[in-house]
């Protein structure tokens, strides 16, 4: 009778079990179709972006957790970021600093308090979560996965049941829903969408797409329909490239349509201040001047635009509309050849106007404007400078694309952040003199980095970046592979025919420029190894077994060779890394009569540790006779390769009076050294300029 009574029981809970499975299936299949449905379609390929399958990509991602680091630079880096970055971040974010986890559980109810943070906390915190899934495709470390999944667990609480899904709104009901651009909705929205699909295609799991797809479905609810005060509000537009995340992930091509959508608007209506843009600067401050497809120069907050051209190129991926391609290539030349540092970085100035005199912070004013001392240089404005790149490079499969890249993470990116990976900077300056401004009544720029920003946008971006990075080292191309950067990884990946390739790259780069590449497994059939010569390396040689190559090798752009590859084949690149002087267009004011150092793909600084005690920075002269030397120390901010010379020290400098008659300036001859710009600020406070003057000899 026991037993019967315990058959009866387990029977009756099985079916009110089933009865309960049944109904979460019909709810979601009201929101968004059928549950089963989408998880048989789900496409399971797992780039950093997804494009596998876009139609108009010459160059496409491999798969995350395909490139491994294994030695060197960025395999040191990467051991940072899992170490320091990502925990001390998840100590900052999820405790009572940062409070952003703290947001979401009192918008879950879990938790009483009220919103701190800016009001794009929310996205900050969707890219530390992605930063830690990338760790995770390489670490597969289980504590990392059960964290995410107690983050996603309180968000899932926090979000309301038609998917909105905004903490600084809904703990602050008052201000309503898409009521005001300012509250940042727009790029919370597109940070949880990219983060949800790369938690997805890393880990499997649906419980983060499940948030994300609600509430990619409440957005196209509300703003694919036509209407004005909406057709404006899209701007800091990351929910372009989150959107085309979810299009590629789930195949649903409304995603992809509303994507388009917002870019089709901006430039649409007449820039007037409404009810929704109030509180925030209006027209090329947020790209609204000019639609797109016509528009001729980087305009407005650097991010903000950079962030609109990737989600563009990630839209152009997938219909090939040329004029958007054309607009994108105009745009990128703009950025990288009138607006950009030698460093990588964008936007120029905290506060200023466009060309066509908006009001604009933090981004772009005139073409070859270049301050030194002032310039802005927002670290997420460099990333985004690399990311959309990538994707150019990934339209285009050409070279120059990753040469930026390049340029980015080794120099303006890495600046952000500390050598131990917990500490800021959210500005990037080329030039600090003592005394020369005054810290207290800013934001955002400090003397020396922080151990917490209140706008945390940057050091997220900068850490995913870190974590991502070996995933932009390859890219699978029509017949074969490209290498895109150097550093000692390993590879393992199927080409686009489905085919096995196994290679392992050796290197010391950046601070040599050998790199040796075998081929440990591959097709027997022809296929092309793509090689980027970057456009400083002029002069490199490439060999197979020792043997030079036929193919035509030309600092920037890729040297492709085609062959019939074995096992134990040797490519040997063998790139000359001479220390060089580096001149700003004659139209940069700032910088005529003064040069930089750079070698390989790092740009260096004077730092005034290096300088008699009480030296200015402003009283370094470079000779133009001095020998450079190049110096690797391994125990030297980390190991870096650092630039000997003689310097001169100008003796009687005008620092007293405005202006003065001109004097002979008296040299005295100093032994030093010249460091990494990424490493500068890592010895204590200190005085730092990029360019110098030279005295020709």
């Amino acid at each position: 009778m026991r037993i019967l009574s315990l058959f009866i029981l387990t029977l009756f809970i099985t079916t009110i079990s089933c009865k309960q499975v049944e109904r979460k299936s019909k709810n979601l299949e009201t929101s968004h179709g059928s549950s089963k449905k989408i998880a048989t379609n789900f496409d399971k390929n797992s780039g950093i972006i997804n494009n596998t399958n876009s139609p108009h990509v010459k160059l496409k991602s491999i798969n995350m957790g395909d490139c491994v680091w294994t030695d060197g630079f960025w395999a040191k880096k990467f051991k940072i970021a899992s170490e320091n970055m990502v925990p001390y971040m998840g100590e900052v974010l999820c405790g009572d600093v940062g409070h952003a986890l703290n947001n979401f559980k009192i918008a879950a109810g879990l938790k009483e308090g009220e919103h701190k943070g800016m009001r794009w906390h929310d996205g900050d915190f969707y890219k530390f979560m992605e930063a830690k899934t990338y760790i995770y495709a390489q670490t597969k470390d289980e504590k990392l996965l059960k964290e995410l999944d107690e983050y996603i667990e309180i968000i899932a609480k926090a979000q309301e049941e038609d998917g909105y899904l905004q903490t600084q709104i809904q703990l602050n009901p008052e201000v309503g829903r898409y009521n005001n651009r300012k509250y940042h909705e727009m790029y919370n929205s597109g940070h949880l969408l990219t983060s949800a699909c790369i938690h997805f295609r890393i880990t499997g799991q649906t419980n983060f797409l499940d948030i994300a797809i609600k509430h990619a479905d409440l957005l196209y609810k509300n703003f694919m329909p036509e209407d004005e005060e909406m057709g404006r509000f899209g701007f800091n537009q990351t929910q372009i490239m989150g959107l085309v995340e979810m299009y590629r992930t789930t195949k649903d091509k409304k995603y992809l349509k509303l994507a388009e959508k917002f870019i089709n608007n901006r430039g649409k209506y007449k820039v007037v201040e409404t009810p929704t843009t109030k509180g925030y600067p209006i027209g090329d401050m947020v790209q609204e001047r000019k639609p797109l497809r016509k528009e001729t120069e980087a305009v407005g907050h650097a991010v903000l635009a950079l962030y609109y051209y990737a989600g563009a190129a990630d839209v152009a991926a997938e219909t090939g509309e040329k004029e958007l391609i054309d607009a994108l290539d105009r745009l990128w030349e703009n950025v990288t050849q009138k607006k950009m540092y030698i460093t990588g970085a964008l936007g120029q100035t905290h506060y200023g106007a466009s060309t066509r005199r908006d009001k604009i912070e933090e981004g772009f004013i005139d073409e070859y404007m270049m301050p030194n001392m002032t310039a802005y240089n927002e670290t997420c404005a460099n990333i985004c400078n690399s990311m959309f790149s990538y994707r150019m490079l990934g339209l285009h499969g050409q070279s120059k694309y990753a040469d930026i890249m390049e340029l980015v993470v080794f120099n303006s990116g890495l600046s952000g952040i500390s050598l131990e990976g917990k500490d800021y900077y959210y500005a990037n300056p080329l030039r600090t003199i003592d005394g020369s401004r005054d810290y207290s009544k800013m934001n955002t720029e400090f003397p020396v980095r922080q151990p917490y920003l209140n706008c945390f946008c940057c050091p997220p971006n900068l850490v995913r970046t870190i974590a991502k990075l070996s995933g932009w080292a390859y890219s699978k191309s029509k017949n074969g592979i490209s290498v895109n950067l150097y550093g000692g990884n390993k590879l393992k990946t199927t080409l686009l025919d489905g085919s096995k390739i196994e290679l392992t790259q050796v290197t010391q780069y950046p601070w040599k420029g050998s790199v040796e590449i075998t081929i440990n497994k591959c097709k027997e059939e022809p296929f092309d190894i793509m090689l980027r010569i970057p456009d400083w390396a002029i002069g490199s040689d490439v060999f197979v077994n020792n043997k030079k190559v036929n193919a035509k090798i030309r600092e920037g752009e890729f040297t492709t060779i085609n062959q019939t590859w074995k096992t134990g084949d040797i490519i040997s690149i063998n790139m000359p890394m001479e220390p060089t002087l580096v001149e700003g267009h004659t139209r940069i004011e700032e910088v005529r009569n003064q040069v930089a150092l750079k070698r390989g793909p790092i740009v260096y600084c004077m730092e005034s540790p290096d300088l008699p005690k009480n030296t200015k920075i402003v009283d370094v002269y470079l000779n133009s006779n001095a020998k450079l030397k190049a110096d690797y120390k391994p125990n030297f901010l980390g190991g870096v390769t650092t630039i000997e010379t003689d310097i001169l020290l100008r003796k009687n400098n005008n620092n007293e009076n405005m202006y003065k008659a001109i004097e002979k300036p008296i040299f005295d001859s100093y032994k030093t050294q010249f460091v990494p710009y990424f490493s500068w600020s890592n010895r204590g406070h200190a005085e730092m300029s990029v360019f110098v003057p030279i005295k020709w000899n």
